[in-house]
């Protein structure tokens, strides 16, 4: 059986994460923290995990690349773009392991990815992918143009059998309104096959509701399995003409949680490490629970590849 193959669109940027005095450097973001965390649980003879974004041609972006590459993470549609760097953002983490977060990234390479030459070639290339993943932040980021050219890029890949996956990650200091981002969401969630939605930011952009009400939105909109993401609490899966399955989160001592960046793309990553391999949904909720109950008892986004549950 050939191998299949994962495209993970959106952004990396430096990350520099304080705890007390302390500051750290590394490198990370929403969907890049997910494209690692797939790498490390599934062998690359069954599933290639390919980042695309933008970078620059600084010692950064090199650096970045490096990194990729140490966690087969394949970077041959990532683009280096002149004149430009990757963004920055700061991490303020609190005594109980909330962080607060603060961005410097208007001009970051990623947002231009596809407005360079390559750009069309790129996406003809990702066309013909098993899977495309993004997140509201891969979205969030570009302009009106450029996601008119993605949401083509999802439509001709799922014509031709890719599955599209979305995490709706929403950050509302990304958008211009609720009413631009909803009515992108909607547009988004037309193309989408899996839908990971973690409810906190469901209610933030929608207004709170219950959880059997955003599964009925979402699958109204074509979706075919929608994973609601709850924290530190059961997860859902409702997978259409299935009973919803509600699965129990790894339980920890609050002196245990460290730092809870990444524990919903990590989540993600766990779940599709098991679902895009075979697995059921409630083998795939129960590893997606694991991962992320292992990356908050670790300071920033990719926790040493030692701690890993699985795989690393």
């Amino acid at each position: 059986m050939p191998t299949r193959k994962i495209a993970v669109i959106g952004e990396c940027m430096i990350e520099l994460s304080q705890k007390g005095a302390e500051v750290s450097r590394g490198f990370g973001g929403d969907t890049l923290n997910t494209s690692v965390y797939i790498a490390r649980q599934v062998p690359e003879e069954e599933l290639e995990v390919h980042y695309v974004t933008a970078l620059g041609e600084d010692s950064f972006s090199q650096q970045m690349l490096d990194a990729w590459h140490d966690e087969h993470v394949r970077t041959d549609l990532t683009q280096r773009l002149e004149h430009r760097l990757p963004g920055l953002y700061y991490i303020e983490t609190d005594a109980s392991g909330e962080r607060t977060f603060y961005y410097w990234r208007n001009e970051a390479a990623a947002r231009f990815w596809l407005e360079s030459e390559q750009a069309e070639a790129i996406c003809a290339e990702l066309a013909q992918f098993d899977y495309l993943y993004l997140s509201g932040i891969s979205l969030a980021i570009l302009n009106s143009a450029s996601r008119e050219k993605l949401m083509a890029l999802l439509e001709k890949a799922r014509a031709n059998g890719c599955r599209v996956i979305f995490d709706n990650n929403y950050r509302p200091r990304l958008w211009a309104s609720k009413e631009e981002t909803q009515k992108v969401y909607q547009q988004m969630l037309s193309h989408t096959d899996i839908a990971f939605l973690t409810l906190d930011d469901e209610d933030l952009l929608w207004g709170e509701k219950p959880a059997e009400e955003v599964i009925a939105r979402t699958q109204a909109a074509g979706v075919q399995e929608v994973v609601i993401k709850r924290g530190a609490e059961s997860c859902l899966v409702a997978i259409q003409g299935e009973a919803t399955l509600e699965v129990p989160a790894v339980k920890l001592p609050k002196e245990k949680v460290v730092d809870t960046t990444a524990a919903g793309d990590s989540f993600s990553a766990g779940y599709l490490s098991v679902r895009l391999t075979g697995g059921s949904a409630e083998e795939a909720a129960k590893r997606g629970h694991l991962t992320a109950s292992t990356v908050i008892q670790y300071r920033g986004a990719i926790i040493p590849k030692s701690a890993m549950p699985y795989g690393g």
